[in-house]
């Protein structure tokens, strides 16, 4: 982010070209003309995953209809949870 704003300042602002931007910075002369071209700031987009419980929910809840007040550590046990205990629960 800090180096998108400096890259902007310098091209935009004080009519610094491109190629001493990308030399003095010391990155690509793309990721220059990527900066300069953007109209926000690069973002991190993440696709979404499901879940890992999505595959164990039916079973899950078949067994809370029987058994409401089951534990979870056995729950987990049942239905074949090989994760981390804490985030079953």
């Amino acid at each position: 982010m800090e180096d998108w704003a400096l890259i902007r300042r310098l091209h935009l602002a004080e009519g610094e070209s491109m190629r001493s931007i990308a030399a003095r910075l010391g990155i690509s002369r793309n990721t220059v003309a990527k900066a300069v071209s953007a109209d926000g700031p690069p973002t991190y987009v993440r696709a979404p995953r499901d879940s890992g419980i999505k595959a164990v929910e039916p079973a899950i809840r078949a067994l809370l209809v029987e058994n409401p007040r089951m534990p979870a550590t056995v729950l987990a046990e049942r239905v074949g949870w090989s994760g981390s205990p804490a985030w079953f629960r």
